[in-house]
């Protein structure tokens, strides 16, 4: 099973709470996370794209870092780990996202990809005057269609003449072209988006769901394989975990619990009455799941809490999914996070015996 972490890229990680740790996105926090999580020899790393946060107390996402600059950055000082920048389709023509794409496929000899993203909080481009008006929202996927198409014919012959309702290329040119195959990643639950995904990406990112039910996600990476299958692809899905862990059980229940009681609810409400902008969005989707009121300090992804053993025992569980790539995981605390995953967790994980097939010479978290 590969595994991935989400990095920081905004502020304050994925806990919309008082108590949680509080901190401002810097180069050089990513780039301590990306570096240990190379050594301990996670498979890839990926960054979102966040254009506005939601205020409240903690300011959470207020303040974010640029996807694609980020990653070539980060892509400058690894050296194995694969790296996945997101693009917000909206606002950045496929021509650009190709350039930039092949740019940073130079600066890290062929371990970079693309996460799509078709846009769902409003206000994050209507601040700038590029929101197209609510008709996108049962667009989006029509759109990433042509869009996706066009970044396709720019990596694979250098010259686009796409001519569809979006986009119009006039013998568009881009070179050089990548030297390795340029993955593309799409976080879809929708039937819409599962279906882009079936169609066009090499990976499919969907949510965990609940509390220690590592295995709650399985009807979303069946819906998967089965719209995969209409297709004639493989198309792995990857889930979305927070991990907090602790020596015991107990003291990582207490964590959480204590991040609970801290939940910013000015901030949750502005994501609430984000998620209902699209009024033909279903229960499936992303945002939907992101706002229900069930756990939505940590925006409702799915949350393995316990010890050491029991965290990589839960992991394994999630790799007999069948149709399941290997998870994305997000950390309370990402630099101890990070530590502990990889000296205490990880060594326990049957699904990463390759990776540490005697125990571990390290001994204390840093």
């Amino acid at each position: 099973m590969k595994i991935g972490v989400f990095i920081p890229i905004g502020n304050n990680g994925w806990l919309i709470s008082e108590n949680a740790p509080q901190y401002k996105p810097t180069f050089e926090l990513n780039k301590t996370i990306v570096q240990r999580a190379e050594h301990y020899q996670f498979d890839f790393a990926l960054s979102m794209i966040k254009l506005r946060g939601f205020g409240g107390k903690t300011e959470f996402w207020d303040h974010n870092l640029e996807s694609f600059t980020l990653m070539a950055g980060l892509a400058a000082v690894t050296e194995k780990i694969k790296l996945y920048a997101t693009a917000a389709t909206l606002v950045m023509p496929p021509a650009i996202i190709a350039r930039m794409a092949a740019t940073i496929d130079s600066i890290s000899q062929g371990r970079f990809g693309v996460n799509l993203v078709t846009g769902w909080q409003k206000p994050e481009y209507s601040q700038m005057g590029l929101w197209p008006g609510d008709d996108y929202f049962s667009q989006r996927y029509a759109y990433l269609t042509e869009y996706v198409s066009v970044l396709r014919d720019l990596w694979g012959s250098g010259c686009s003449h796409h001519q569809g309702q979006y986009f119009h290329m006039d013998d568009c040119r881009v070179s050089p072209q990548p030297m390795a195959k340029m993955d593309v990643i799409c976080a879809g639950q929708s039937d819409a988006g599962l279906a882009f995904s079936a169609a066009h990406a090499d990976y499919n990112f969907c949510f965990g769901k609940g509390i220690n039910t590592p295995c709650a996600f399985k009807g979303t990476v069946e819906r998967m394989n089965d719209a995969a299958n209409k297709t004639g692809r493989d198309v792995p899905s990857f889930v979305l975990f927070m991990i907090i862990a602790d020596e015991t059980e107990a003291a990582a229940r207490a964590k959480w619990e204590h991040y609970k009681a801290g939940a910013d609810e000015a901030a949750l409400s502005w994501l609430t009455e984000q998620t209902q902008q699209d009024k033909r969005a279903d229960t499936t989707t992303n945002v939907r799941q992101m706002a229900d009121p069930t756990s939505a300090v940590n925006i409702n992804m799915g949350t393995l809490i316990g010890s050491y053993a029991q965290i990589a025992a839960m992991l394994d569980e999630i790799a007999t999914v069948p149709g399941t790539g290997g998870v994305l995981l997000t950390f309370d605390d990402f630099v101890r996070g990070i530590e502990q995953f990889g000296q205490f967790i990880q060594p326990l994980m049957l699904t990463r015996q390759h990776i540490y097939p005697e125990e571990t010479t390290d001994k204390e978290v840093a």
